[in-house]
């Protein structure tokens, strides 16, 4: 048995929000009329297990107040060692950083942490749908390259493959802004992250992420965080621009 660690966390986020009295077709029920979340894994017309649905954190914990909501993610801490530079930029980060109160994107893996996500498989490409921000993310599945000198953005640029019944996702190119995970957690350009998608049965989903950035951490970690399908439901949006009021009441240190 792996001997895991839980980090409590405190984020701000919302409640995804429901669309109202809506049985979604093509979805296993019970007796009762309540999705059978157990069912088999549905397939694709390839015989790949289909990942479609709106998927939701099990490691997001009961709204507490004033919109906080706990997450705990099973992360190893002897696994994550900081370079100095890391060091000096977690300080940094402890000392002067609100993150969120910019109102910027996130990368991941805190996108899939923190509010429900959308997955559509397309020929070719694998579309997510992030409610944080009303914001989406293409993984190629067209046996395409990396490229070589990207230019960086949030989330950088995505390649996947099947592996077996797993969903391989290799994904570089990002920028160094933000944080990787609640916490303040630290990444740079050199961030290179590998996603594992494992459809277990209908309603259960995880995703294991190696995290491998050299600038900031002195070897790659991993951890895999579970899902729970959210049927019968759809996001809505999510929006936080030209409302920033709280950077100039925050205090440093």
């Amino acid at each position: 048995m792996i001997r895991g660690f839980t980090l409590a966390l405190a984020v701000s986020t919302g409640l995804g929000a429901q669309w109202l009295n809506y049985s979604a077709p093509g979805i296993p029920r019970l007796p009762d009329g309540r999705p059978n979340l157990s069912a088999p894994t549905p397939r694709s017309p390839d015989g790949k297990p289909d990942l479609y649905g709106i998927w939701t954190s099990d490691n997001l914990l009961t709204q507490g107040a004033l919109g906080q909501t706990t997450l705990t993610l099973p992360i190893k801490p002897e696994d994550v060692i900081l370079t100095r530079e890391g060091e000096v930029l977690q300080r940094r980060r402890n000392e002067n950083y609100f993150p969120g109160a910019e109102c910027l994107p996130i990368t991941l893996p805190r996108h899939t942490a923190v509010q429900p996500f959308k997955i559509f498989p397309l020929r070719g490409t694998v579309v997510i749908l992030y409610e944080h921000q009303t914001t989406y993310r293409q993984i190629f599945m067209d046996g395409r390259e990396l490229p070589k000198d990207p230019n960086p953005t949030w989330r950088g640029y995505s390649v996947g493959k099947w592996d077996g019944e797993t969903l391989v996702v290799d994904t570089s190119g990002f920028n160094d802004a933000e944080e990787i995970l609640p916490g303040r957690r630290p990444h740079s350009d050199a961030l290179h992250i590998i996603e594992r998608f494992r459809r277990r049965d209908f309603g259960h989903l995880e995703i294991q992420f190696m995290i491998d950035d050299p600038k900031v951490y002195a070897k790659p970690w991993s951890f895999k965080e579970e899902f729970q399908l959210t049927p019968d439901t759809e996001l809505l949006e999510y929006v936080c621009n030209e409302n920033e009021k709280d950077l100039k009441h925050m205090v440093v240190k």
